[in-house]
């Protein structure tokens, strides 16, 4: 039986790259996309049409989320591995406790870094239970890391990806009783589009996170364990 994904924030950068080594790797995909106007999936789709299912997904919308879920369901019996990539930035985080801060803005980063990923595990879990791995891997950050933290201000980014941590501690406590597993990475300073153009200052290009990331993924069993691993691209653990 050949495994399957789920890949959310699939249309770019590190989303897109982890769909392609997962369909290089003999995976069935089903594809989150966001923005249907960027045509990389429909480019790899070309090439691995029996492989690739590209499903709408807002991982923002609840009701999106259950449309994506209703549409898996209907294609598959079971899901190995879900991958909880999307996520955002606001320019208005930048701001700093001396200033006014945008609430409104950190509340939008909060619904999609914390709760989409915890929308679509939960929408996608009796998929997941009936598959071999029943492993899930959410993109987190350093941001997320409270004792490393040194930052003054992107109070919303931060605090979404320290509660994405707590969320992934939780959902792990449960899913190790039913022969699963929570892996939870920092993915490095990446050449991302997160705040609408792609960062050439940044140092990791998403190719090579998407390879380390699946390179340590496919060793799961090893980082089994009472809480859920937290590493970053060198395979170095990281403090919550």
């Amino acid at each position: 039986m050949r495994r399957t994904a789920c890949v959310t924030g699939a249309d770019r950068g590190l989303g897109l790259y982890i769909v392609r080594w997962l369909l290089e790797n003999g995976y069935e995909v089903f594809a989150g996309q966001y923005m249907p106007e960027i045509d990389s999936l429909g480019e790899l789709k070309d090439k691995y049409a029996g492989q690739l299912q590209i499903i709408p997904l807002d991982v923002g919308s609840k009701d999106s989320v259950k449309q994506a879920a209703r549409s898996i369901a209907g294609s598959t019996r079971h899901i190995d591995l879900i991958i909880n990539n999307a996520g955002i930035i606001h320019r208005a985080d930048d701001a700093t406790m001396l200033v006014d801060m945008d609430d409104e803005a950190m509340a939008h980063l909060y619904n999609v870094n914390t709760l989409g990923a915890l929308r679509v595990s939960n929408a996608l879990m009796g998929l997941l239970l009936q598959g071999d791995q029943k492993l899930i891997v959410n993109i987190s950050s350093e941001a997320g890391s409270i004792t490393r933290n040194k930052r003054i201000n992107m109070y919303g980014y931060c605090m979404s990806k320290a509660a994405l941590n707590m969320q992934s501690s939780l959902m792990h406590n449960h899913l190790k009783t039913l022969g699963g597993q929570v892996m939870v990475f920092h993915p490095g300073w990446l050449q991302s589009y997160m705040s609408g153009h792609k960062n050439l200052e940044a140092t990791t290009s998403p190719e090579e996170a998407a390879i380390k990331i699946m390179d340590i993924v496919q060793q799961h069993n090893k980082y089994l364990g009472e809480e859920p691993a937290y590493l970053d691209l060198d395979n170095q653990p990281w403090p919550w």
